[in-house]
């Protein structure tokens, strides 16, 4: 158990009105973030292991609140070079993400950008075979609506999912704090989020319980250095096609 209690809050980056430019320079961060800190190895290691027991000619999946697509666009080189045929649908609710997203993504074939609510995601049961969520279950504040979402990406997955978030503990807001002050420190949003992410995330028994509440099938919850957890499902359906 961590001594560090959850916090509610909004972060700036989700306000609709937030200044381009400002919430340009805060996805950068993010897309920094995930590369330097494990973000985008934790999404690549998990998916490597759901193909290689679902092998299939072709994947569809889903990207839930996507940011820039970083996380996308590391998908669709990583399968290219691993000759994998994956189409990669990137969403995200804030029309101004949307935007940086959509200019990230548009030399990639593999990857598609459109607009979609967590909450209640307008596509069929099943219609991915993987939907993946990074960095932003902890975004959600009350345990209904965290629920609703982890209930959505487990409806629309036809084999299994991934949610990479960061870990709550003293030494990770410690750091983040500490980034706060220097490498953010002319950053005003990430200045505030960065801090406030790590006191809104999870412990990986909070996230087990979350799962289960949640009925995802299967799910294991899996902590990486520094500072993540990866909640990972395999639907039955998924594993008999």
């Amino acid at each position: 158990m961590t001594s560090l209690p959850r916090a509610a809050g909004a972060e700036q980056m989700d306000e609709p009105g937030q200044d381009p430019a400002e919430l340009g320079r805060s996805l950068a961060d993010l897309r920094g973030v995930n590369r330097w800190l494990g973000g985008s190895r934790v999404v690549l290691r998990h998916l490597g292991r759901l193909v290689a027991r679902h092998p299939r000619p072709a994947y569809r999946v889903l990207d839930v609140a996507t940011g820039s697509a970083d996380i996308p666009l590391k998908v669709a080189a990583w399968a290219r070079s691993k000759g994998l045929r994956m189409q990669i649908t990137a969403t995200d609710l804030h029309a101004t993400t949307l935007d940086f997203a959509r200019r990230q993504a548009a030399a990639d074939p593999d990857v598609r950008v459109e607009a979609a609510d967590a909450m209640n995601l307008a596509y069929a049961d099943g219609a991915f075979d993987f939907v993946l969520c990074s960095t932003a279950l902890h975004h959600f504040d009350a345990r209904a609506d965290l629920l609703r979402v982890l209930s959505e990406l487990r409806r629309v997955s036809a084999i299994g999912g991934i949610v990479n978030d960061l870990r709550r503990s003293r030494p990770a807001l410690v750091g983040a704090t500490l980034l706060a002050a220097t490498f953010w420190r002319t950053h005003p949003v990430t200045r505030h989020d960065g801090p406030l992410s790590v006191r809104r995330a999870f412990t990986p028994a909070e996230l087990d319980e979350l799962a289960r509440a949640a009925g995802l099938p299967g799910a294991r919850v899996h902590r990486h250095e520094p500072f993540r957890v990866a909640l990972v499902w395999e639907t039955e359906a998924g594993a008999r096609r």
